[in-house]
């Protein structure tokens, strides 16, 4: 069975999918245009996490509560060393916490093992870093390809999908090209793109217009924003630009690990 994925009239990704997938794709649709009477994705509760030093504690995120609906936009602000990217890998099933649950389409992943836990990622988390973690030696297209090599997908039907996540981000005339003959913008665009490919959940995106000059990163962000208004993406963005944040739907700010408001 299969679940198409559609952007105006540029590009149509087509993803196995279960029934379950199916009704997330149709949540996904609807909440394209207003997510008020979505369900819930991502529910927190009581989340902590904290590291040791020797025989110090030290608390990054404190008893804390979150809810993200399918489709929403959300963008986490704070001073440094407030645990928003904290917050982002531990939704993101990087790292896990310390105590509480964090449950992203009813699966708690806190309790799943390490060999779920990669599997679950690479199912439904797609990636987007400030300086992009392209590989040099990978064209754009190879970049965006990598993965669907842990796919069961035979080569015409990859290289199809990376055809119209290229098209999608603006970036067909750039496949054979390598990371460095890529303008920061073209690189971001890449990331953005490999992040799509496995049709994912999530898309988690850590200060990702960091690196940019200011009218790159608002190319940047208004791709995001139409990835999140037209396919109904769920997306979570770390960042410290006041500007930035207003791309999202909702703002959640956090202090010394605690949130403080939204």
């Amino acid at each position: 069975m299969t679940c198409p994925l559609v952007v105006g009239d540029q590009a149509r990704i087509r993803v196995h999918a279960t029934p379950a997938d199916e009704a997330h794709a149709h949540d996904n649709a609807t909440s394209a245009a207003g997510n008020a009477g979505a369900r819930v994705l991502v529910e927190i509760r009581k989340l902590t996490k904290y590291y040791q030093r020797g025989g110090q504690v030290i608390p990054v995120l404190v008893d804390l509560d979150l809810d993200v609906r399918v489709g929403d936009f959300v963008a986490l602000m704070g001073p440094s060393g407030s645990g928003k990217s904290t917050l982002l890998n531990l939704i993101a099933g990087i790292d896990k916490p310390s105590s509480g649950t964090i449950k992203v389409g009813g699966v708690d992943i806190a309790r799943l093992s390490e060999a779920d836990l990669a599997h679950w990622r690479a199912s439904h988390v797609g990636f987007v870093f400030q300086f992009y973690n392209l590989m040099p030696v990978l064209s754009a297209f190879e970049n965006v390809e990598l993965p669907l090599l842990l796919a069961s997908m035979g080569r015409r039907e990859r290289r199809e999908r990376v055809d119209m996540v290229l098209a999608l981000v603006g970036l067909s005339d750039r496949a054979d090209h390598y990371p460095n003959e890529l303008s920061g913008g073209q690189q971001q665009r890449v990331a953005i793109a490999r992040a799509l490919i496995t049709d994912p959940t999530l898309i988690v995106a850590d200060e990702p217009t960091g690196d940019l000059d200011r009218t790159t990163g608002e190319e940047i962000l208004a791709l995001l924003d139409r990835l999140n208004r037209e396919i109904g993406k769920t997306i979570l963005m770390v960042t410290h630009d006041p500007k930035a944040a207003e791309k999202a739907r909702r703002l959640v700010h956090l202090e010394k690990g605690v949130l403080v408001d939204e």
